[in-house]
């Protein structure tokens, strides 16, 4: 049996921080897959980098920048011995050069796949480098070979049967206790690469735990766990020991940044525990996420959560003859919003009218819009935000409503959601 452990981009965003992994390593000696995130910024950086390819920009200035980058890690973690490792990083990197040497497709979804990628395949090969460097020895796993998937390019779905049997086929603790591989990206059966949605790399882990049965998931972070809002944002927190698997569920659905809306699934079906531990303080408990943990009977929070998620867009849709909004028209709206692979946050009808809260994605939303007003009525309000208090009260209301413009407001029993300006 083995563990997983995944690392985010913050944990790995600099040489240091690399450093730090090995420290975490020697505390461990269990057998060990280890997910591995693009370092930090790089996807955004890459994802800047799509853009411009796929506009028919230059790329030039933005390509030497992020190898530039990745050479300066290298040197900081090898110093002076680091001429092969350099010599295998830039022939891994001379492949990113060769994709943007090639015409863009007409679809800015399967352009992005091919380049995006290139950061976890960057960061996954210098980490493996530098463990054997230090004595830790480690194979490394080339995820795209393993992983299957469809080709719905940024938000691909596993082939579950297929990954299964390569996964299993590629493994073998009696070998490598410690096997190194990317996360968030796979192929397709023409191997192509895909990539399994933003933050698919917790999704990667999970996928990895459910197939080869593992003890548990560890995701290190730059936090010490599950807190009822976001630390970064607010000065008074409360780190949840631990939650159910349903809870979990919920505060993903609902947009909590600290773990993926499909990770928890695969974990669940085989009750594999999940913690969310800090790389700063890898002593700390963390939170444990599960059916049922020992000696911890706060599987459900006893605080408020809270999750805000900012840049949303609040789009009403009226049929042009004043007429009910009935369901062969949600049929219609829901068939837009699907092709167009926009996610509803929020959605709220009246007898003549349907809203939903989407997130802002420029490239989508407006191709949305135009095919909408070909049939309704459509009017918008841009740059709001969608706060959500899960186990609220009436005082917590009043505080994340204060001095804010309401727009929309949802209640059920145990969640309230507002759209606010």
């Amino acid at each position: 049996m083995a563990l997983i452990y995944k690392f985010g981009g913050a944990s790995v965003k600099d040489a240091d921080s690399i450093k730090n992994i090995v420290n975490i390593l020697n505390s461990c000696d269990e057998n060990l897959i280890i997910v591995v995130s693009a370092m930090d910024k790089m996807t955004r950086a890459l994802h800047h980098i799509a853009d411009l390819y796929f506009s028919g920009k230059k790329t030039d200035l933005e390509f030497k920048q992020i190898v530039k980058f990745h050479q300066n890690i290298i040197n900081q973690l090898f110093g002076e011995k680091n001429t092969d490792t350099l010599h295998k990083f830039n022939e891994i990197s001379l492949g990113l050069f060769v994709r943007m040497g090639k015409e863009p497709s007409l679809v800015f979804d399967y352009d992005y796949d091919q380049i995006v990628p290139f950061g976890e395949l960057f960061s996954a090969f210098i980490i493996s480098e530098y463990l054997k460097h230090k004595g830790v020895d480690n194979s490394l796993l080339d995820i795209r070979k393993l992983l299957k998937t469809d080709s719905t390019f940024r938000d691909a779905k596993i082939d579950w049967e297929k990954s299964e049997s390569l996964v299993n086929s590629a493994l073998n603790f009696d070998e490598n206790r410690i096997y190194i591989t990317q996360g968030f990206i796979a192929s397709n059966e023409k191997n192509q690469m895909t990539t399994l949605g933003l933050e698919g790399s917790d999704f990667t882990a999970a996928a990895l735990a459910f197939i080869v049965n593992a003890e548990h998931v560890v995701v290190w972070k730059d936090v010490e766990g599950v807190y009822n809002t976001d630390p970064k944002e607010a000065e008074e927190v409360t780190k949840l020991d631990a939650i159910s698997y349903q809870e979990a569920v919920e505060l993903a659905y609902y947009g909590a940044k600290v773990i993926h809306p499909k990770t928890i699934k695969p974990l669940q079906n085989k009750n594999i525990p999940l913690y969310v531990k800090s790389f700063l303080m890898p002593g700390s408990e963390g939170t444990v996420i599960a059916n049922s943990t020992p000696n911890k009977t706060g599987v459900l929070p006893d605080v408020p959560v809270f999750i805000t998620k900012n840049n949303q867009i609040l789009i009403s849709i009226a049929p042009n003859d004043f007429s009910f909004i009935a369901e062969d028209n949600l049929g219609h709206i829901f068939y837009i919003l699907a092709k167009n692979r926009v996610k509803v946050n929020l959605m709220q009808n009246s007898a003549i009218s349907f809203s939903i809260c989407v997130d802002y994605q420029s490239e989508r939303i407006l191709e949305v819009i135009k095919e909408l007003r070909k049939n309704y009525k459509v009017l918008y309000n841009e740059g709001l935000t969608l706060i959500t208090v899960r186990h609220y009260d009436d005082a917590t209301i009043s505080k994340v409503t204060q001095d804010k413009k309401v727009l929309v407001q949802q209640k059920s029993r145990h969640t309230a959601r507002f759209v606010v300006q």
